[in-house]
């Protein structure tokens, strides 16, 4: 589904005299539909970049990235155009980041709702249905379903984002550090979340900083240097 070949990500830190960073170079590999990949290296290997490179928050220095879309076929998402970027995200790709970006005076449940009625053609309380559903599996107590994820611990919004992250069943996700913040048991009950969403055919690319975790969800890693 998804071919890398020879990507790099240069930073200018023009506050530093035009001082360059190179965040990650010479990054190949290839995941297949329906495969699940896992980037591991050190601290400031790139996992990070490599992953915002292929949703496109930033634009590779060289290379390309090769995505078999459902709306667009074969494109380069290095090259393709901003309108067309928009559009594979919002109909195929999920991303789970570190952090949950509150939306001020949005429930937990309607933030879990949004994607789903936006790209599933559901009725709301069908989306309702799933969301509560997710939200109940990853430990969030009902009484919290309506409030805003911004008064919850850091735990909860987590689990809250990756709710909302599969809430839709993606096509292609990208998982940074989804279990970083998780308690053991809700470790165990997101990777059985994406195994399901595996076996469903989405195909994911996701960092564990839990080297035995990654083992046992990925097919196989590939390590940065």
């Amino acid at each position: 589904m998804i071919t890398v070949n020879d990507l790099s990500k240069d930073f200018t830190l023009h506050m530093l005299g035009g001082k360059t960073i190179r965040a990650c170079r010479n990054v190949s590999f290839h995941v297949p539909k329906g495969g699940f990949l896992g980037l591991s290296g050190v601290s400031g290997a790139g996992k990070s970049t490599v992953l915002k490179c292929l949703y496109r928050t930033y634009i590779p220095s060289s290379g390309s990235i090769v995505y078999d879309s459902m709306i667009l076929g074969a494109v380069d998402l290095v090259t393709l155009g901003d309108r067309e970027v928009i559009a594979i995200r919002h109909k195929e790709m999920g991303y789970v980041s570190q952090f949950l970006q509150v939306i001020p005076r949005v429930s937990a449940v309607h933030t879990v709702m949004e994607p789903i009625l936006a790209r599933n053609g559901v009725t709301r309380a069908e989306a309702r249905e799933r969301a509560e559903d997710l939200l109940r599996r990853l430990n969030i107590p009902s009484g919290l379903f309506d409030a805003c994820p911004s008064t919850f611990s850091g735990g909860e919004q987590q689990r809250v984002n990756i709710a909302r992250a599969v809430s839709w069943k993606p096509r292609l996700l990208l998982l940074d550090e989804p279990t970083a913040s998780l308690d053991r048991n809700s470790v165990g009950v997101v990777l059985g979340i994406l195994r399901e969403l595996r076996d469903q055919g989405t195909t994911m690319i996701g960092i564990f900083h839990d080297k035995d975790l990654m083992g046992r969800v990925t097919d196989r890693v590939y390590q940065m240097a």
